[in-house]
């Protein structure tokens, strides 16, 4: 099954270091093929409570667990992870999140699918954006304005 980073382009992979927030996932794959949890929320940028939370709610599938009973995290889970915590950062909102992951389980067949849904969200950041571009253009407006009033009482 081809995994999330050839979603877009069965060609070319993306480059995950690009979606890293900590620790790249070649430099950590030295330590082992399992982390624990705390090492992927370090990776990942999500925070422990998260990662357990989307576990528990099946937007990540299940966690091979050690002898231990402590959740080991293969390399292509804190892929998942990370590409997670960039979709929040985003602003996705989390049905879209549970609906992403259902398509992936799928399998290589949902790639329209899903592709679909990053394109929407895409279409949606770019709304977003074109909003914040016109708010701070409003407040670049009221911050001359009040730039020449302290002129006046100068």
């Amino acid at each position: 099954m081809l995994g999330f980073a050839c979603l877009l382009s069965s060609e070319k992979p993306l480059d995950l270091k690009l979606l890293q927030v900590g620790t790249p996932v070649a430099t950590l794959q030295t330590n082992g093929a399992n982390m624990r949890i705390s090492e992927a929320a370090t990776i990942s940028g999500l925070g422990i409570d998260t990662i357990r939370y989307y576990e528990k709610s099946g937007i990540i599938p299940p966690v091979d667990r050690g002898s231990d009973g402590q959740r080991r995290f293969g390399p292509e889970t804190v892929d998942w992870l990370t590409l997670l915590y960039w979709l929040r950062e985003t602003g996705m909102p989390l049905k879209t999140m549970r609906e992403f992951a259902a398509l992936y389980r799928q399998g290589d067949r949902t790639i329209p699918q899903r592709k679909a849904v990053l394109l929407a969200h895409s279409d949606q950041l770019a709304k977003r954006r074109k909003d914040l571009d016109h708010c701070e253009e409003i407040l670049a407006h009221k911050l001359a304005i009040y730039k020449v009033y302290e002129e006046a009482l100068e």
